[in-house]
């Protein structure tokens, strides 16, 4: 018998001709031949089998390829092994696992992995482990730092030649992480330095129907980068072309060709060291191209190759220019534990430093290492770096002397950093009198301005969004009639108005004379004007009109989380799908908040009611009125005013005012329970004889119950796998300890990767009290000088 399913057993070989197909038929495995080979060359590989253009992404013998004549065959072992040889029985390759496991078996995921697995169902080999050319959603990128070995990808020899060519993408060792294209043991181009950060995400929208969800992983003991695509997804692939360039592509099902989305390098300025020493390429001119820094000039016009030289030598008493927005150079040294003005006095103590860069981390850094400062010595260092946004005036800092003869200051520019050296302002545009313009502009200010290394008002940039006219939001709300209102927050109405066009907004109509509406109001306007992210509501923008504070956001139809999925009727037709995304788009939301966004911002009021649903039933966080920012080495805050809503609020909170990103962490966890079940945290028609929804989840976990939290109504289609991991994770969110619940970067990656290795989850923190109770004893708490734990009431 030869293979024709999905797996391999022992004593059933795969011959060429037949192939392996995955159980959803995405894949197939089996012999190919590049066209023109003579003699004809087969290689063992993965390709994409529903799609017509044959396209490779993975392959076993890319440097012993078989004769056709040979006769080659793939076995599994009985010794666990996966074993290519052709008619002589010459090895062309084999898996060595090492692990002598009968009855073993190799299957064809439907992800493209193919996996050779243990009767125990434990992993003993994995393709995903050894990619060649290509990166596929699921597969992992990965590098050790206790050996400095991982994997590559290593691009083909040419169109018709698998066999491993002269190009490799991954990370590279050492102070700092970086990722390389190598033309050979050449750079070809490099990435943004990595600055530690535990997990940090991208999400990429490649167009309406689809997202692209990047994961970079940072342990104790490897480096790692993962990415997954939304449900629906056509197929996704990047590839170290034989070209040089990483390509990302997806396959177009209009035409029938793979269409490109992100190639690097994507232009010749890009290319590492293009530019020469001190040089730099600009990516903010229409056309990328080569520049010197301020008081340097070409080595040669003609030939960029020779970089930039001093057009006056360097004196040590010289100071420094700020350069904003640069990808730093490569050949930096790293100087450990410094603030910013240690950073900087680092390099101006030395007369051979030239630059330096302070990064402010907005995350936890590997094995405690705090590094955040990194000086270059001498100008031959200054090699690969661009120029990736505007530049803001550049101010200086030491001795006070001409622009060419300065040394120069780098903000880090990364994906995962926030740069120290510039504050970046939003402020609110109106129409109205100068003073209230003004007013505003202290305002702003006063909301964003939260750690000391923030250096003064001439830094700041100010933003402007799109205003409307007080008059005409009166005139649109018929005087904010009731007849227009479509909802009502802690501190105002809200009113939909439809303006020329025909686009709908919602409108919220502040408290006048409430201290906390003005709160809210700079919240939103400093918090998310520009916080672009697609599970956050999107503020259009704001009227200022004497007392009356007005601010306009997206309309979203289909109005809030808990009037969709407490009621009942329209409860029945929220199937798991739909609840299953809701739960990871505030996932994602949350995860941008507290680690991606250029700002540390802990929500404080998360609940069902501030998840808005657009036509797509996608969710959006909304409603930052009790946000607070968090500062650059800030963990947590007191406050003496509680304020949120009972049930969702953390307990350290309720109690003693403490608050955190792990006080979203609880709030999450209780809306996550809530969705599944479809039960609300403070009901109790449908779970008699227990308190809370919290009281009830975890006596069904104790007793080995928790897939009967499921919602009824659902159960009967849900992919219980994914409700049972949601269930797990929201155990985690609700834990008594804030230390012990996970990070929102954690809970996303789970949740994206269907991970099934949690910890088990402690002791959940619920109380039972009226909220009168619970605020007398937070005041008790608050008052009192001695330390005070929360008493957990058990079971039923």
């Amino acid at each position: 018998m030869c293979a024709s399913d999905d797996r391999l057993v022992p004593g059933k070989p795969l011959l060429p001709g037949t192939t392996v197909i995955s159980d959803g038929g995405d894949f197939a495995l089996g012999f190919f031949s590049p066209s023109n080979s003579t003699p004809e060359r087969l290689y063992l590989g993965i390709w994409y089998n529903n799609i017509p253009r044959f396209t490779v992404v993975w392959v076993a013998n890319r440097a012993t390829p078989a004769i056709a004549s040979s006769a080659p065959s793939l076995v599994l072992t009985n010794s666990s092994d996966l074993l290519l040889t052709d008619v002589n029985g010459h090895v062309l390759w084999k898996t060595n696992t090492a692990t002598a496991a009968s009855s073993s078996v190799a299957v064809l995921m439907n992800t493209g992995n193919l996996i050779l697995r243990s009767p125990s169902n434990m992993v003993l080999w994995q393709s995903f482990d050894y990619p060649t050319d290509t990166f596929i959603p699921g597969m992992k990128i990965w590098m050790s730092h206790k050996t400095h070995e991982g994997n590559r990808l290593v691009s083909w020899n040419g169109p018709d030649d698998p066999s491993p060519g002269a190009f490799s993408f991954g990370w590279a060792t050492g102070p700092f992480i970086q990722a390389f294209i190598w033309n050979s043991s050449l750079p070809e181009w490099r990435s943004t330095v990595w600055t530690g950060f535990t997990v940090s995400s991208q999400h990429f929208q490649a167009n309406t129907s689809f997202m692209v969800y990047m994961a970079y992983v940072n342990t104790v003991d490897e480096m790692s980068v993962i990415f997954t695509v939304s449900d629906g997804a056509p197929p996704i692939r990047s590839v170290m072309s034989y070209s040089g360039k990483v390509e990302s592509s997806v396959w177009n099902r209009n035409s029938s060709e793979w269409a490109i989305l992100v190639v690097s390098p994507d232009v010749q300025c890009s290319r590492y060291g293009y530019c020469g020493l001190s040089g730099y390429c600009d990516y903010t001119d229409a056309t990328p191209t080569c520049k010197c820094f301020d008081g340097f000039e070409p080595v040669d016009k003609e030939e960029w190759s020779n970089g930039c030289k001093r057009k006056e030598a360097l004196q040590c008493s010289d100071g420094f220019l700020a350069l904003p927005g640069m990808k730093v150079p490569d050949n930096f040294v790293p100087i450990g534990r410094r603030t910013l003005k240690e950073c900087a006095t680092e390099c101006s103590g030395n007369c051979s430093c030239v630059a330096y860069t302070y990064s402010n981390f907005n995350g936890s850094t590997r094995n405690g290492d705090d590094t955040r400062c990194l000086v270059w010595i001498g100008d031959h260092q200054l090699v690969d770096t661009q120029k990736m946004m505007g530049v803001l005036p550049y101010n200086t800092a030491g001795s006070r002397t001409k622009a060419n003869t300065m040394k120069i200051t780098l903000p880090i520019l990364a994906s995962v950093t926030v740069i120290t050296s510039i504050i970046l302002i939003w402020i609110c545009r109106f129409r109205g009198r100068k003073r209230n313009v003004e007013n505003h502009k202290k305002l702003t200010h006063r909301g964003l301005t939260t750690s000391e290394e923030l250096q003064g008002e001439n830094t700041a940039r100010d933003f402007e969004l799109p205003f409307l006219k007080f008059q005409d939001i009166l005139v649109a709300t018929n005087n904010f009639s009731n007849t227009f209102m479509v909802g009502q927050g802690g501190f105002g109405k809200v009113y939909k108005v439809t303006l020329e066009g025909g686009q709908d907004v919602a409108v919220k109509r502040l408290s006048r004379d409430s201290d906390q509406g003005m709160q809210e109001f700079r919240n939103e306007v400093v918090l998310i004007a520009k916080q672009q992210h697609r599970n956050l509501v999107r503020l259009l923008g704001c009227c200022v009109e004497g007392g009356e504070k007005l601010l306009i956001y997206e309309y979203l139809p289909n109005k809030s989380l808990d009037a969709v999925i407490f009621r009942r009727a329209i409860n029945s037709t929220l199937d798991w799908t739909i609840r299953f995304n809701i739960i990871k788009g505030v996932a994602r939301g949350l995860l941008y908040l507290h680690h991606d966004s250029r700002l540390t911002i802990v929500h404080r009021d998360l609940k069902a009611s501030n998840v808005l649903l657009d036509a797509e039933m996608r969710p959006k966080i909304a409603d930052f009125g009790m946000a607070r920012i968090f500062g650059d080495n800030q963990e947590n805050e007191n406050t003496r005013r509680v304020v949120g809503t009972y049930g969702y609020m953390a307990p350290e909170y309720a109690m003693e005012g403490i608050f955190s990103v792990k006080s979203d962490v609880y709030s999450f966890g209780v809306l996550l329970l809530e969705v599944v079940s479809g039960i609300k945290i403070s009901s109790v028609d449908c779970i008699l004889n227990y308190p809370n929804l919290i009281v009830y989840a975890w006596s069904l976990w104790k007793e080995g119950k928790a897939r009967n939290l499921v919602d009824k109504r659902i159960v009967k289609n849900c992919l219980l796998h994914e409700a049972s991991l949601c269930i797990h994770m929201g155990l985690l969110c609700v834990q008594e300890n804030p230390d012990d619940r996970p990070l929102m970067s954690s809970v996303v990656f789970n949740l994206e990767n269907g991970c099934t290795t949690l910890p088990e989850p402690n002791h959940p923190a619920y109380f039972v009290q009226r909220n009168t109770d619970i605020e007398q004893m937070r005041e008790d708490v608050m008052n009192s000088k001695n330390s005070v734990t929360l008493t957990v009431i058990e079971g039923r």
